[in-house]
């Protein structure tokens, strides 16, 4: 059953293995968070990771929170923490600009949160852990997981497995928001990533929406209904 208070610690100043340690001993301990709720364009996308105990004094010792780092530092995390030597558990999954419109924001956020948890039980089973996860979750809402479940403010800055989870969404979510940059050059997408920056904006006043805007959104539902943002 998913414990809806969520929690944070004044006497953690970094990324730590507190939080996982404490449900320990229920099983293995899995972190999520996701990547662009905010932006006008692209999916939202989240990631889950578990941490396997031997490679836990490998961690880079930089992670943290996605937004306080570099690109290349970003970069260079997600390719070790993706090591098959290290033997750590992930998945990462998009909801669509369609999920979004038809479902809402945090709808379409919560079922990819879903969907990568199970995506990592289901490893964690198949690697012969016997019980199931319990789920440390980035923010103060929890979705319906199925498991024990926390939610942590500003857990991205407080868990090591939710810190590996941003770096991990993130840099998904660049790449397609990227790819998507080369077919609609226009809208700096490789540099914005679909928020509604400055220069976005002066693109869709001059060259219109396209079908990875995200409709429901209030700028882009006035330009549909009035021409203007």
């Amino acid at each position: 059953m998913a414990n809806k208070g969520a929690k944070t610690s004044s006497q953690i100043t970094g990324p730590s293995y507190q939080f996982e340690q404490e449900w320990a001993a229920h099983g293995p301990v899995i972190g999520i968070d996701e990547a662009g709720r905010g932006p006008w364009a692209g999916p939202v996308t989240a990631a889950a990771f578990w941490i396997c105990a031997e490679g836990l004094g490998r961690l880079p010792p930089s992670l943290t929170d996605s937004k306080k780092l570099t690109a290349r530092q970003r970069a260079d995390i997600e390719t070790r923490l993706c090591c098959p030597d290290e033997g750590h558990f992930y998945a990462i999954y998009h909801s669509s600009v369609a999920e979004i419109d038809e479902k809402g924001i945090l709808p379409a956020t919560f079922a990819a949160m879903s969907a990568a948890a199970r995506d990592v039980a289901g490893q964690l089973q198949q690697a012969g852990y016997a019980n199931p996860p319990s789920i440390l979750v980035d923010g103060n809402l929890l979705p319906e997981l199925g498991f024990r479940a926390r939610a942590i403010i500003k857990g991205d800055s407080l868990s090591l497995s939710i810190a590996a989870a941003s770096i991990l969404a993130k840099q998904s979510r660049d790449r397609l928001m990227g790819e998507l940059a080369i077919k609609y050059p226009a809208y700096g997408w490789e540099k914005n990533a679909g928020y509604g920056t400055p220069a976005h904006q002066h693109a869709i006043a001059g060259h219109g929406i396209t079908p990875h805007h995200r409709r429901s959104y209030a700028p882009i539902k006035r330009f549909l209904q009035t021409g203007h943002l």
